[in-house]
């Protein structure tokens, strides 16, 4: 139980000698190794560009066509220009809740990642609500309290979901490796670490675009 409540705990992986100390966290580090990793993989697969795919670049090029299409379906033509954004999302949030496999700490298992990542969600919709309809249209909108709840709901909600879900996730795994370290782990592992991992990043962006498609949408005259 002991070690159950180490591991819960977000860890101080350093700390810079400057202003008293400045401590930085285990998640913000693995968070510079997914970033890294990210970069780096696009170098490698961008490279060396065909104008007729094979292999990787098939691959690679049907994943960006699927998010494409998923995300256009939702917000339409006028939101293509937002679709860097969100895939950025989906794969930075992939790659965090898929990164335990290789025996790093999910990063949105912290509360403050999940929460950041929320915030940057909801200051993106905000900002193109104000890019396609300004802000006067954006201030008037708040006289509608609804609109006003939204803005603190929908971004609890997705910090709250997210980071529910993947720690939940971490702790049913450390109780399967205690009671049965063989076997079983591998087995949970393929839902939790994967399935779960890979669908708890699917809802963080699907729920994204719906916020940003009402945000963007045409007005009925």
């Amino acid at each position: 139980m002991e070690n159950m409540m180490e591991e819960l705990q977000t860890k101080t992986a350093f700390t810079i000698p400057v202003l008293g100390g400045i401590p930085v966290s285990e998640s913000c580090v693995v968070t510079w190794i997914i970033m890294g990793v990210i970069v780096l993989l696009s170098i490698i697969f961008t490279r060396k560009l065909k104008k007729v795919p094979t292999g990787s670049q098939c691959v690679l090029e049907g994943i960006i066509d699927w998010l494409d299409n998923f995300f256009t379906n939702i917000l339409g033509h006028k939101g293509k220009k937002y679709l860097p954004f969100l895939e950025t999302l989906i794969i930075y949030i992939a790659f965090a809740n898929l990164i335990g496999l290789f025996g790093f700490v999910p990063p949105t298992k912290d509360i403050n990642v999940t929460a950041s990542l929320a915030g940057i969600a909801i200051i993106f919709v905000q900002a193109a609500f104000i890019i396609e309809k300004g802000p006067v249209k954006w201030l008037k909108s708040f006289l509608n309290p609804i609109n006003l709840l939204d803005l603190i709901t929908r971004p609890l909600s997705l910090c709250m979901r997210l980071f529910g879900n993947v720690l939940g996730a971490f702790v049913v795994m450390e109780l399967i490796k205690g009671l049965c370290p063989i076997g079983a782990p591998v087995v949970a592992s393929a839902y939790f670490d994967i399935f779960d991992g890979l669908l708890q990043a699917y809802v963080f962006v699907f729920l994204t675009s719906l916020y940003l498609a009402e945000a963007i949408e045409d007005e009925e005259h």
